[in-house]
């Protein structure tokens, strides 16, 4: 995975020799056939006429290189087509949509499959280039599996950003966090430690320095209004139509999605996607219920919480994974033959030698096996929650730490750096989430929550909190106030969660599965972020089960950890 929702398996495996598998299985499912009849054409909103009707030319394309064209015949398809960028103004600008998709490898397609990798702001064109680690082989015979660039991501119309230096790309280079800077630019540090995730981590050496007492709340929140006035303002500048920065909400890219469907000539939507990827399912069975077809959501993002509420729940779950892992670690579970785990005690020891780590990094960083290289604190929290996403390389951690902790060398921290880090845009990410969700709250409001959440989560909370400053500061914020999904009439919708998520906690999913009028929730009992793609043959057989047959998982189903 280039850009996805939890750490690059590809990536990893250059790093650690390992890679991810899929596979099938099945749980207890209801017998009957779980989606209604398809209509003979679904409606096209009105004043879209347009839209809907355009000629789509595919052309073939590599499975490497994103859009480029390819000279010979490839399973691989490319398109991009129009949608209006304000769509209440249909008659207005126009922006670009990408799609690639991978052609059905099977005698009998069953239409198309839409998958979305989450963020906001990762790349669909990318996910589905990896699809034979991503999906199923019943999946990719099934289906045309179709991944699409949102509205300002990618090979679509992009947002871009012109940042001191030069252009600012997804996974930014360390370099660009200004590691010699006391407070450096928000939204460059957040570049270098993007995460797919509600909620990433800004790995602001400010928030960290007023974890630590060093500096006051207000002066905090004034470096990182400075910073995201700042770049907001690049932003602005550089992106074309400059009115994209107000149009890349959520609700306007599930109307893209139902142009997309149309265009690929279904009439309902099938659709697979993960973590912000859920929220954004939900929003469309929201509007387009009639033309839900088999939906599943893995990683759920509760639609009813705020920005800080979203921000103390993410806190606690990494917190809580942080913790998972120590034990696991000192039980001799998340290392491999040879290693040994350095962190010592109890589990409370054991965490906070991490956190004296982090914070020692900080004033003194660690030698690498390159003398131009060092490591720092904060880029020691960007690979320690990272790999809390993917608990098959806890080993990997365990040995970057006893490197660090026993030899005091970051080289293998470092090494790990990279592949943590290689992803979504910042900038998309918060022009995405702050049209989303209104800013609440004032400045005492923030402080408490502040205090809150630091004390709840004191190893990642600092980086997490203060979402609505960095919003209120970006300048480009919604109305539309968090409310629960209940997508009335849509078709069965299948919510997975994984009991240990720390990125989207299960107590989320449970909260879709339970808004969503025909919501299901099959729990998967494990750890990480999301289950399909790294959980066992229980999971893939029951989504595999759902989107090719149509059989909903029984009330209550569980998948444990492996199976």
């Amino acid at each position: 995975m280039s850009a996805r929702r939890r750490v690059s398996a590809g990536v990893l495996a250059a790093v650690a020799g390992v890679c991810l598998g899929v596979g099938a299985g099945v749980v207890p499912a209801a017998a009957a056939p779980a989606v209604p009849a398809v209509p003979a054409q679904a409606a096209v909103p009105a004043g879209l006429e347009s839209f809907y009707g355009q000629k789509v030319e595919w052309y073939d394309c590599g499975a490497t290189g994103g859009m480029e064209r390819s000279a010979e015949a490839t399973a691989f398809k490319c398109a991009k087509v129009r949608v209006p960028l304000d769509y209440s103004k249909p008659d207005g600008e126009t922006i670009e949509i990408a799609m690639k998709k991978h052609v059905a490898t099977g005698s009998v397609r069953r239409g198309s499959l839409f998958i979305n990798p989450g963020g906001p702001g990762y790349s669909g064109v990318e996910m589905v280039e990896s699809n034979e680690t991503e999906f199923s082989p019943d999946l990719n015979a099934s289906f045309d599996i179709i991944g699409f660039d949102p509205r300002g991501v990618g090979a679509s119309t992009p947002i871009t950003c012109d940042v001191v230096g030069g252009a600012l790309p997804a996974g930014a280079a360390q370099a660009a966090m200004g590691v010699n800077d006391p407070l450096p630019g928000s939204l460059a540090a957040d570049a270098a430690g993007a995460d797919p995730t509600p909620f990433q981590d800004a790995q602001d050496p400010a928030a960290d320095g007023a974890a630590q007492g060093d500096i006051s709340f207000q002066t905090l929140i004034d470096e990182i209004t400075k910073d995201f006035t700042q770049e907001e303002a690049q932003c602005a500048a550089s992106t074309k139509p400059a009115g994209l920065l107000d149009h890349v909400d959520t609700v306007s890219v599930a109307r893209d999605l139902d142009v997309l469907r149309a265009l690929s000539g279904d009439d309902k939507l099938n659709y697979l996607g993960f973590s912000y990827g859920t929220y954004l399912g939900a929003h469309y069975a929201e509007l387009f219920p009639a033309n839900t077809g088999r939906m599943v959501l893995d990683g759920a993002v509760d639609p009813s919480l705020s920005l800080g509420e979203r921000a103390a729940g993410q806190a606690a779950g990494f917190e809580s994974s942080l913790r998972t892992y120590v034990e696991q670690c000192q039980a001799g579970q998340a290392v491999q033959a040879g290693q040994s785990c350095p962190l010592t005690g109890d589990t409370e020891a054991g965490a906070q030698q991490i956190r004296d780590l982090i914070a020692a990094a900080d004033q003194t960083p660690l030698k690498t096996s390159d003398p131009n290289v060092t490591v720092d604190g904060s880029t020691i929290r960007v690979v320690v929650r990272r790999l809390m996403y993917s608990s098959e390389y806890w080993s990997f951690l365990t040995y970057a730490l006893d490197q660090a902790i026993t030899q005091n060398d970051g080289s293998y921290l470092q090494a790990l750096y990279g592949p943590a880090t290689a992803g979504v845009s910042a900038p998309t990410y918060y022009a995405v989430n702050c049209l989303d969700i209104p800013v609440q709250g004032d400045m005492a409001a923030w402080e408490k929550e502040y205090q809150q959440i630091t004390q709840t989560s004191p190893t990642f909370g600092a980086s997490l909190s203060n979402q609505d400053a960095r919003c209120r500061a970006w300048g480009h914020n919604g109305t539309r106030k968090p409310a629960p999904i209940h997508a009335k009439g849509a078709a069965p919708i299948l919510v997975v969660g994984t009991t240990g998520d720390p990125a989207t906690p299960y107590a989320w999913s449970q909260a879709m599965a339970e808004q969503l009028e025909s919501g299901r929730l099959l729990t998967s009992e494990g750890n990480g972020h999301t289950a399909y793609g790294r959980s066992g043959s229980c999971i893939h057989g029951a989504v595999d089960g759902y989107l090719i047959n149509g059989t909903v998982p029984e009330q209550g189903a569980t998948c444990k950890s492996g199976e």
